[in-house]
């Protein structure tokens, strides 16, 4: 009897838990990355966004950067499941469980999803001194530069670490990959000449292509852009390397456990803050694209990123790149 009293009990928390949610408790979205980067960024306009539909709620940005978004990644999981701990990350929540041989938590099951934010699109550059106008000239480039290219990163997991990997396994060429400690450094050294080719994101690389201090090749997007600096460039799919795909994602998510009704009301301010002129007009502002298909539902979140993890597994594992 006792015991039944007790889960009763538990059973009306939780419901109370709900009804009240968010309550006077500040909501945190922990962020894998640095401030400032454009992760970062994404999250801020979020909370703005996600503010109003939550009642007004205060939303602060904790950045807990290192290894990958894995640390990250390890303090939401095991964070208290009530909807007041969530978890804003990138394509690195599909590629970590590929890249880390001892990943601290388990991305299928240890998390609560939410639905999607947004798709960034990448492009294909190369140092302003490439003798290549364009994809055409570059491929033939490539092929007589067999051995001697090198590729840019801006580190292991990196976007643009798994956009070069792409490319590689893509054209079945090997290239000598520089890694750097983030993305400016790589972009510096591709301006100045040190590595050939770089693929990254257009939050990185638009104003260096608008400016005319790289040259631009490609994007990585099913279609064309609609970007004015972008818009002419072709992609790599219509330029010959058929199934080229990559766009670095950013979804929302929240520790196991989070009660239904809870994750129902989260999701419900997402799908409104998607919806935001503003906030649609500042991701734009940063290259991205907000979502607005079906992957703003959980249930499609969950597979799309399964989806993922099988997409860059053999991509990974045929590179043979790993972190302890």
């Amino acid at each position: 009897m006792k015991r039944l009293l007790l889960i009763a009990a538990a059973v009306t928390a939780f419901a109370a838990q709900a009804q009240s949610f968010p309550g006077t408790k500040p909501i945190t979205i922990v962020v894998p990355f640095a401030a400032g980067g454009p992760t970062d960024r994404v999250a801020r306009d979020l909370a703005e966004a996600m503010r109003k539909p939550l009642g007004g709620a205060t939303i602060v940005i904790e950045n807990v950067a290192g290894a990958g978004g894995t640390i990250a990644g390890n303090k939401v999981a095991k964070a208290n499941p009530d909807g007041h701990t969530l978890f804003l990350h990138h394509i690195g929540m599909a590629t970590s469980p590929i890249l880390y041989r001892k990943l601290p938590y388990s991305v299928p099951n240890d998390f609560t999803y939410l639905g999607m934010v947004n798709d960034v699109p990448m492009t294909l550059i190369g140092r302003p001194s490439l003798p290549a106008a364009n994809y055409k000239e570059l491929s033939a480039w490539i092929n007589d530069n067999k051995g001697k290219i090198n590729l840019g990163n801006a580190g292991l997991g990196a976007a643009s670490h798994l956009c070069g990997l792409m490319f590689q396994n893509a054209l079945k060429i090997d290239m000598t990959t520089v890694p750097y400690k983030g993305t400016a450094p790589a972009i510096t050294d591709l301006i100045g000449g040190q590595i050939d080719l770089l693929c990254d994101q257009t939050t990185n690389t638009t104003a260096q292509i608008e400016g005319k201090k790289v040259k631009a090749f490609a994007v990585t997007t099913a279609k064309r852009l609609s970007t004015p600096a972008l818009k002419d460039l072709p992609t790599l799919q219509e330029s010959g390397l058929k199934g080229f795909e990559v766009t670095i994602w950013h979804g929302l998510y929240a520790p196991k456990g989070v009660p239904a009704d809870v994750a129902s009301k989260i999701n419900a301010a997402l799908k409104v803050a998607l919806k935001d002129p503003d906030f649609i007009k500042k991701q734009e502002g940063l290259g991205a694209v907000v979502v607005s298909d079906k992957r703003v539902d959980p249930v499609e979140h969950k597979k799309f990123v399964a989806d993922e993890i099988a997409k860059w597994d053999p991509v990974i594992k045929a590179a043979g790149v790993y972190a302890d």
